[in-house]
C-alpha cells in the first residue's frame, strides 16, 4: 500500500503523540520513513542556534521511534516562511506517498491567526494525509 511516510513534527504534544503511530503504522506497511519539521526563517534569524537544537530534538523523537521500532529513517530540517508549503514539497521530493501528521500544533491566539498547518496540507496536497487526533 504505502511505501514512503512523511512524519511532520513541530515539538507539540500533539505531534509527539502522533509519531510512535505513524512509526507502528510504517513499520506494520514495511514502509521508508522520513521525519521532518519546518522552521520560520524569522525565527532562524533571531535565535539561530535554538532553532537548531529544537529542531534536532523534534527529529531526534522520530529517528529514535523509527529506530525502536527496527526502521531505518531519514530526517529533513527545513525552513520555510509557509511550514504547510515545505511539508507538501518534501513530500513529493521525496517521493513521500503518504503524510501522517497530528491533527494541530500550535494552541491558543497563534493557532487562531496562523490557522493550521494540518488543514493547509489537507487543503493543498495530492499526496494523502492521515491525520491523528
Amino acid at each position: 500500500m504505502y511505501k514512503h511516510i512523511l512524519i511532520p513534527t513541530d515539538g507539540s504534544q500533539v505531534a509527539s503523540d502522533a509519531i510512535p503511530r505513524a512509526i507502528a503504522l510504517a513499520k506494520v506497511l514495511g514502509a521508508k520513513v522520513t521525519g521532518i519539521t519546518v522552521t520560520v526563517p524569522s525565527e532562524v534569524f533571531a535565535d539561530a542556534t535554538r532553532a537548531l537544537a529544537d529542531a534536532e530534538k523534534y527529529l531526534g523523537e522520530v529517528r529514535d521511534a523509527a529506530s525502536a521500532a527496527g526502521l531505518s529513517c531519514r530526517v529533513i530540517r527545513a525552513e520555510h516562511e509557509q511550514p504547510y508549503q515545505a511539508i507538501i514539497e518534501a513530500a513529493k521530493k521525496n517521493g513521500c506517498d503518504l503524510i501522517a501528521m497530528a491533527s494541530h500544533g500550535r494552541r491558543g491566539v497563534s493557532a487562531l491567526v496562523l490557522g493550521s498547518e494540518t488543514v493547509k496540507v489537507l487543503t493543498h496536497c495530492t499526496v494523502p494525509v492521515l491525520v491523528y487526533r
